[in-house]
């Protein structure tokens, strides 16, 4: 417990800071003082006082008794990460070499602390010294062959949320090494950051173009993995992989609008969202059915998902009085999400209700939000980064423990929420329509 009360304490207290120079840096006077003095408040000084702080803290924890300040010291040094990005980005002091410092000192801030929690029993050596071998290659072989293609090597999203996800797996293995008793997910939750290691390398080698076509690829494949999956009977674990392809989905949208796409990409994303959150979830109702019935409601909901999505795609994206990030009915990701919530969650013979549920709302003129267009582009990126790396460790909590009814409650939960969050914002988008017209 005491424990759990340090990384609360230091975790505010960060949390905080950071809020708090975000603010003040918005200010003239912080910009001024920060450029007069350079020489602690450059990003690429940040990088080195941070590296410094978390060498610090790693000596405190392993090899004396002052644990409790040596979290301290950790937390303020991953807070640290996000502030040399406020201060390059306020006071326009973004360089080649900050680009290349600063996923360095990320790496030297979380590795050596997870390499210790690894030799202390608590995560998996093996998949430790893996991540390791990774973030070796993609800092220096993978950074020298870019600078050779003359491409730049700064972080992508993947990236970004794998720092995120290491900096919150040394703090729970902190945890965990005081509390042996809690539910260990570290091992899961590492090879998340293996996978967002690989990714990030991955995608800096592609051109921007295709981004979103690749996203694409990955979000069909999802669904055919999910179709798979409920095949076996492991309806927890295809669920998981249909989220998967609605991160995937959320980022191709993303990235079509930043780097542009192919042609064929608007196509390629429809069938992807067709198989993912149409047959997929589609198929789940037939297995745990296995009725008459149970074809009938599969039926009557990938129609509508069908209609859905020719709708989008021929009628509403040539539409002239739709505002910008408002969908016509709901969108097939979160009708996908309550129906898959509905499984894990209830009987079957409660299921088929939330079928004409989800079916009626997707074909109806009722308003939505877009998740990516509208509501995130509200939340700032660092809030952004942080609730994808809160999404990936509950999958691995789900993983874990196993428990399909928590899993489906905190779907439905996410997907209300979704659509409450998405009414406030239409409510807006409309008003200040409405008063920019008078």
């Amino acid at each position: 417990m005491e424990r759990f009360l340090v990384i609360c304490v230091a975790a505010a207290i960060g949390t905080g800071f950071y809020y708090w120079f975000a603010w003040m840096l918005k200010k003239n006077r912080l910009q001024v003082y920060v450029r007069a003095h350079l020489w602690l408040l450059h990003p690429n000084a940040i990088c080195y006082w941070r590296t410094g702080l978390a060498m610090v803290g790693f000596v405190l924890y392993f090899w004396t008794s002052y644990q409790s300040a040596a979290i301290i010291i950790f937390t303020v040094a991953a807070i640290l990460d996000g502030v040399d990005g406020l201060v390059a980005r306020g006071c326009n002091l973004v360089s080649r070499l900050g680009e290349w410092l600063d996923p360095l000192c990320d790496k030297l801030t979380y590795l050596p602390p997870l390499l210790g929690f690894a030799y202390a029993g608590i995560i998996s050596v093996k998949l430790m010294w893996i991540l390791v071998g990774i973030e070796i290659f993609g800092q220096f072989a993978a950074r020298r062959l870019l600078k050779l293609m003359k491409t730049s090597g700064a972080a992508n999203n993947f990236g970004k949320i794998k720092a995120i996800i290491c900096f919150a797996l040394v703090i729970f293995c902190a945890l965990l090494d005081a509390n042996p008793h809690i539910i260990h997910m570290g091992n899961q939750i590492l090879l998340a950051c293996i996978v967002l290691a690989a990714a990030s390398i991955v995608f800096k080698f592609i051109p921007n173009r295709l981004y979103a076509d690749i996203l694409s690829m990955l979000n069909f494949f999802c669904g055919l993995a999910s179709l798979v999956l409920t095949y076996h009977g492991f309806l927890g674990r295809a669920v998981i992989v249909i989220i998967m392809g609605q991160l995937f989905d959320l980022f191709d949208g993303r990235m079509a609008e930043k780097h542009g796409g192919t042609k064929y990409g608007p196509y390629l994303d429809d069938v992807a969202d067709f198989v993912s959150f149409g047959i997929a979830p589609a198929y789940m109702l037939l297995k745990i059915g296995q009725s008459f019935w149970a074809w009938v409601f599969a039926l009557v909901y990938m129609t509508a998902v069908a209609f859905r999505l020719i709708r989008f795609l021929f009628v509403d994206k040539k539409r002239t009085d739709l505002p910008p990030g408002v969908f016509n009915g709901l969108p097939c990701p979160a009708g996908a999400l309550l129906l898959v919530g509905a499984i894990l969650l209830l009987p079957a013979s409660y299921v088929w209700p939330v079928v004409l549920l989800t079916a009626g709302l997707m074909v109806s003129t009722l308003r939505f939000a877009h998740l990516g267009r509208l509501i995130l582009k509200q939340v700032p990126k660092p809030l952004f980064y942080t609730i994808s790396a809160a999404i990936i460790v509950i999958i691995s909590f789900v993983l874990k423990t196993r428990n399909g009814e928590l899993f489906g409650g905190v779907i439905l939960g996410s997907i209300f929420t979704y659509m409450v969050i998405g009414r406030i914002y239409i409510q807006k988008t409309l008003s200040e329509k409405s008063t920019t017209r008078h």
